[in-house]
């Protein structure tokens, strides 16, 4: 059967899928499913609640939720009743809740939890409103989401026939979702979709990841994150179970009771998935961590067979019956590959994993492209690590005379909501979408992306620095997290720095050092030290004007909550250099701020 619009996947799973446990989570450490006919019945009975409320096809509702069955059955109620869903991150503040209620005109919110619910209550008494929150979870002053199911399942009679009505009059091209960016250099703006935008992408994609109906999914990616939702519905599309992960600390384990097929994920993820294995790693004695850090070594050289000379291929057999086969077991066993996405992976993780057997599938896009722009496949010819990829089916692209990627399809946006003359500045004359980043397509087809438009800076030399290839090159260091580099119109690049501090207290112990607590450890000298050789290392691979010749190390994870990152985890370099405006001083003595 065709499918035109997002709903249309609820008859789909009616006629090819209509079995339990498609969509999983867990509750007091039990995994427990929802049937296709339970998801199909919900959701229906949700659309035929709002319609009973007064809802009308255009109007908005905002969801706020972490990863659950339920975010389905409400997204699906609205589509169908062609109410625009205004999926928001459950990490923002107090004045981006603001923002995005007013901005989106929306008649009802929805969010997961009690935290949220009185989040929201207190946002709320700022606004002179009677816009009412209801929660997924039961909480004892709140509305609950099953009575406006409860209400629409008394009143089926009532609104099944105009129900019918609605989704046949809804179209390809009508306005979907409002999805709010994350705002890093100000103001998020809401980015209007259309089901052709989803449905054509989430369809290129499925065909690219062939899960089949006896496959698990483990769902990482926030739903209200476009490339979490596309995930989503291929996966619903493809008829593989989905599983929602508990949260991302639970991720390792989850995988192993589980054991999905495929995953989606961002780059810190599999940083953070890498760190655990060399944690893991360090901890062994003798031969078993000799050949350990033989195999890693190994794995970061790793090229696809076809590339590779027959030692190398016999070498690595060696390391993945010994060491690698242990890696997938670790998340499960039956790992085939993981979409990432979101931000530029470092080429070293994609190497070691692919070597690990875990095929990480890298892509690129925007939430203006739905996401997927490009994106690698698991073979050749349609694969080249250290890209992001070929095209996707439906979508062009081509680099403009300043280097920025240009991209036309299916998969562009409707425009910035109530923002006609954002919506102008990011379309050329002739409606190729500009993505603001610069990058470079390879005599094969491939794209590579090298940075932000508008980060790119120019030191007072003259020279063009271009930040995430230098930021990229310094994560490559074990002894490195998180970096921003900094220097425009100054004689030199510089950057501040935070730790590894996991892998850091594994040297200091190591090197009979006290650790103490972050302050303490990143002024010791011998650690100053350390930093000194690696930067010295790193920056012998870079361009002349391109080396960091000073840097701070900051004793802060940066995370959303901290403000340092946005929701999908870019960094907010604003932000960044206000907090640590003392230390840029002492970089640069007189600097203006």
């Amino acid at each position: 059967m065709a499918i035109t619009r997002t709903f249309d996947l609820l008859d789909r799973y009616k006629k090819q899928f209509y079995r339990t446990n498609v969509l999983n989570f867990k509750k007091n450490g039990k995994w427990q499913g929802y049937s296709a006919a339970e998801y199909i019945e919900l959701s229906h009975n949700f659309a035929y609640g709002l319609m009973a409320l007064g809802f009308n096809g255009g109007d908005k509702i905002i969801t706020v939720s972490n990863n659950r069955p339920e975010w389905n059955f409400v997204d699906m109620g609205m589509a169908m009743a062609g109410i625009v869903h205004v999926p928001v991150f459950p990490t923002m503040s107090n004045a981006e809740y603001q923002h995005i209620i007013t901005h989106s005109d929306a008649g009802l919110i929805i969010v997961s939890d009690k935290k949220l619910f009185n989040q929201f209550l207190s946002v709320l008494k700022k606004r002179d409103t009677n816009l009412e929150v209801y929660t997924f979870d039961v909480v004892d002053e709140a509305k609950n989401w099953k009575s406006i199911v409860e209400l629409g399942k008394s009143r089926k009679d009532e609104f099944w026939e105009e129900l019918e009505v609605r989704k046949e009059r809804i179209g390809e091209n009508d306005f979907a979702t409002l999805i709010y960016t994350s705002g890093t250099t100000g103001t998020a703006k809401g980015v209007m979709l259309s089901h052709k935008n989803m449905v054509h992408n989430f369809l290129a994609a499925s065909a690219i990841f062939e899960l089949k109906p006896t496959d698990k999914y483990l769902s990482i990616l926030p739903l209200c994150h476009v490339g979490g939702r596309m995930g989503n519905y291929q996966t619903q599309y493809s008829g593989a179970s989905i599983y929602y992960a508990e949260n991302m600390g639970t991720i390792a384990a989850n995988m192993r009771e589980i054991k999905p097929q495929g995953f989606d994920t961002v780059p810190r993820i599999l940083e953070k998935i890498f760190d655990t294995v060399m944690a893991k790693g360090k901890k062994l004695k003798g031969i078993k961590k000799a050949l350990f850090f033989w195999a890693v070594r190994l794995g970061l050289k790793y090229r696809l067979p076809e590339e590779s000379s027959w030692f190398y291929r016999k070498q690595h057999a060696i390391a993945d019956k010994l060491i690698f086969t242990k890696w997938r077991e670790a998340l499960g066993g039956n790992i085939k590959l993981a979409g990432c996405g979101g931000a530029s992976l470092q080429p070293r993780f994609e190497r070691v994993f692919w070597a690990a057997g875990i095929r990480i599938i890298n892509m690129y896009g925007l939430t203006e492209t739905s996401p997927i722009i490009t994106i690698n496949r698991s073979k050749k010819p349609l694969l080249k690590l250290g890209t992001v990829g070929a095209l996707i089916d439906g979508v062009d692209l081509k680099i403009a005379d300043d280097g920025e990627i240009l991209c036309k399809g299916d998969n562009v946006m409707l425009g910035y909501y109530k923002n006609e003359e954002l919506t102008k500045e990011v379309f050329d004359e002739e409606r190729w979408f500009r993505t603001g980043d610069i990058g470079l397509i390879t005599d094969d087809g491939f794209l590579k992306v090298t940075d932000r438009k508008k980060e790119i800076f120019k030191l007072s030399n003259g020279k063009f620095l271009a930040p995430q290839i230098v930021e990229n090159k310094l994560k490559e260091s074990v002894f490195i997290e998180q970096s921003m580099v900094v220097g425009e119109q100054k004689k030199f690049a510089s950057a501040i720095v935070v730790p590894d501090f996991a892998y850091l207290a594994g040297w200091c112990n190591e090197n009979n050092l006290p650790f103490g607590g972050k302050e303490q450890v990143i002024s010791n000298p011998k650690v100053i030290d350390v930093f000194n050789r690696e930067i010295k290392r790193i920056n012998e691979k870079l361009s002349k004007h391109e080396q960091i010749l000073r840097f701070r190390i900051v004793p802060h994870i940066w995370n959303p909550e901290s403000g340092e990152l946005s929701p999908t985890l870019k960094l907010r370099r604003k932000f960044i250099a206000q907090k640590y405006a003392s230390e840029l001083e002492e970089i640069f003595p007189n600097r203006e701020i």
